[in-house]
């Protein structure tokens, strides 16, 4: 049932993705909200945003351990395909990319700039940025976001349940949403933690769903890559795995000059590919664990 409960749940959250509804920040954003106000010297306390995120996650644990050992386990199938939806999903993100992808092809850079700065981290939206560096900060940020609201939230529910889901998905939340800005790093390192495994098991994905020959060059780098962020290694293997070079702007700008105007949205069709096809990797992996009793 986690391989059918899954994808109901990725069925259902792609079509909202399409239809640009029903974002999860808001949720959170809600859910943190009574950790808006904290004592003087205090602003940097990690423990009431760890509480806010184990305690929902030790109940459903809970819940379904009790439901299993009183024969009541498919009960509760459909609340975890509900919660995957909400876990899950990059809502106005094809909009905002479709939009980019426009006006890089007239050469508007600031336009473009214009119709994504609200999706990059604080840190890198510049508007002086190049146009190569801007379409890196782009890509990096897409490919984080879709492996944050996808890739982490799927591991943890096959590895754990959806109490290892809510769990993870919720640390990351801590480190977007938490309202006492000064604590968001140190809840960035742990949900570095919980996704140091599943970025690396994307990362070899990438080499099945990509350019083989490519990304074996580039693993090494990531794999085990101790010192590694998980942008990092997303994005050194996707660039391995992807021809024409499709995350190397500089590059392809000297190669083929006639072809600029169409690089921003050739690269952001191949990035989405990589990843809709390491998903589908992903799935069959699911179903032979499934198949084979593991899961």
């Amino acid at each position: 049932m986690v391989l059918v409960i899954f994808l109901l749940a990725y069925v259902i959250r792609r079509k909202l993705d399409r239809r640009e509804a029903m974002s999860s920040d808001g949720f959170w954003r809600l859910w943190f909200q009574q950790g808006a106000t904290s004592k003087a010297g205090h602003e940097h306390s990690l423990v009431k945003g760890y509480l806010l995120v184990i305690l929902p996650a030790t109940c459903l644990v809970v819940l379904t351990v009790l439901a299993e050992q009183l024969g009541f386990r498919l009960a509760l199938y459909p609340l975890e395909m509900v919660l995957l939806v909400i876990l899950m999903g990059v809502p106005g993100w094809q909009a905002s990319l479709r939009a980019y992808s426009e006006a890089w092809g007239r050469g508007d850079m600031q336009g473009a700039w214009h119709h994504v700065k609200d999706r990059l981290p604080a840190d890198e939206r510049g508007a002086a940025l190049s146009p190569e560096t801007m379409h890196l900060s782009v890509s990096k940020a897409l490919i984080l976001t879709v492996f944050d609201r996808f890739f982490l939230v799927v591991f943890w529910y096959v590895v754990g349940g959806i109490g290892a889901a809510v769990l993870a998905r919720g640390a990351l939340a801590l480190a977007e949403h938490w309202p006492q800005a000064g604590a968001r790093p140190k809840y960035r390192k742990t949900a570095d933690w919980i996704g140091w495994l599943p970025a690396r098991l994307l990362a070899c994905t990438f080499g099945v769903a990509g350019d083989l020959s490519g990304w074996s060059r580039k693993i090494r780098q990531v794999v085990p890559g101790l010192q590694k962020t998980t942008t990092e290694v997303l994005m050194i293997s996707a660039n391995g795995s992807l021809t024409g070079y499709a995350l190397d702007p500089e590059r392809f700008s000297d190669l083929h000059p006639e072809d600029w105007p169409r690089f921003g949205g050739r690269s952001l069709i191949a990035i989405r590919d990589l990843l809709n096809r390491s998903m589908l990797v992903w799935i069959c992996v699911i179903a032979l664990l499934v198949i084979a009793g593991v899961v």
